[in-house]
């Protein structure tokens, strides 16, 4: 077979064959996808939002007894016990911290100190530049096509400003499926790109069938935003459920809300206390009333409901647009394989520059 990596500042940055990053999505990275994405050549991302300190430090077990290949941990910088799981972390040897938001410089310190890498994602130039004067060593830059929450900022406007502006490796998210996408973020001066719903959708992925053939039967119109579930703009499937929650009034999600805190204070092992802070954490500097942070509990009940029990009737289903695209589940040792080929098989079909004209005699 021929060799078809690509070397770039992220492969060379974490050790990984390719410059291809599966992301940390809630209920779904978990140690299955995580090791097959690594052992396939791509950076794997462990979800940890939706664990406990220990069920995180038995993934992260699980991972290693998987696959020798290094991996990252996702983690959500607001957390009322982020040191605790930077401590599972650092004691377990994982080599890149990810984060949905800008960790503290405190944070990254300590975590670069160990050893770790520390890659945030960031929706924003001015976010990037934050990170990376605190000492990040890349970025994960996000446009608005990709799936969760999201900004309103396409990729192609969002990545050239952020590659720009730092000087550390810049790896592009939201709208990529396929080699083609790869060499146009390489293009842009990306470092590689992050992809979500691609690897969401793969034989190696443990999300139910059903939610899966929904995937797979979207059109690029069924994939929305919306407000209703917590309160920001969140990219996911149009369905039953998402249609109910934009007809709700705001008593009616409120309800709901709380009881959906309560079921996540349960399965989380969360505190009444430990919920109140994180809420804080959340608000702070952020224009959000107290019903939309109590809204915020919504999205890991509803996320389980449909990708880990199969509800797609009382589950949401976080998506970037690129589910409109995609029409299969290859293995992630195919999916890779098939993005570094196509890769290759785009950059030599672009035309070679043209021969500049000799001067009129």
């Amino acid at each position: 077979m021929t060799d078809t990596r690509i070397e770039t500042p992220l492969t060379k940055l974490v050790g990984v064959r390719h410059p291809l990053v599966q992301t940390g999505m809630g209920w779904v990275a978990g140690p299955r996808l995580v090791s097959a994405a690594a052992d396939a050549g791509a950076l794997g991302i462990l979800a940890s939002a939706t664990m406990t300190v220990e069920q995180l430090r038995a993934a992260v077990r699980e991972v290693k007894s998987r696959t020798d290949a290094p991996f990252g941990v996702n983690l959500r910088a607001d957390a009322g016990d982020a040191g605790e799981r930077v401590g599972v972390i650092v004691a377990e040897g994982v080599r890149v911290a990810s984060f949905a938001l800008a960790p503290s410089r405190e944070l990254i310190a300590r975590l670069k100190d160990a050893g770790v890498l520390v890659i945030p994602s960031i929706g924003a130039r001015r976010h990037a530049e934050k990170v990376a004067a605190w000492g990040a060593d890349a970025v994960v830059v996000q446009g608005g096509e990709g799936g969760g929450h999201t900004g309103s900022v396409a990729t192609t406007v969002l990545l050239p400003q952020v590659v720009d502006a730092v000087d550390i490796p810049v790896i592009a998210a939201g709208g990529f499926f396929d080699g083609r996408g790869l060499v146009a973020a390489l293009a842009y001066g990306a470092a590689g790109i992050a992809m979500g719903t691609r690897f969401l959708l793969t034989s190696d992925s443990t999300v139910p069938q059903a939610v899966q053939a929904r995937y797979l039967a979207a059109a690029v119109k069924d994939i929305t935003v919306t407000t209703k579930v917590d309160g920001l703009p969140h990219r996911m499937l149009r369905s039953e459920l998402v249609e109910a929650l934009e007809r709700s009034g705001r008593v009616t999600a409120l309800l709901k809300a709380v009881r959906h805190a309560a079921s996540f204070r349960k399965l989380s092992g969360l505190s009444w206390p430990q919920m109140v802070r994180d809420g804080l954490a959340m608000k702070h500097g952020k224009d959000l009333s107290w019903s939309q942070v109590l809204l915020a509990a919504n999205t890991p009940m509803l996320l389980k409901a449909s990708m880990v029990d199969g509800r797609t009737d009382l589950g949401v289903m976080a998506s970037g647009q690129v589910a409109g695209l995609i029409e299969d589940l290859p293995s992630c040792a195919e999916l890779v394989d098939r993005i570094m080929t196509e890769a290759y098989g785009a950059m030599a079909a672009l035309p070679l520059p043209a021969q500049r004209a000799h001067p009129a005699a």
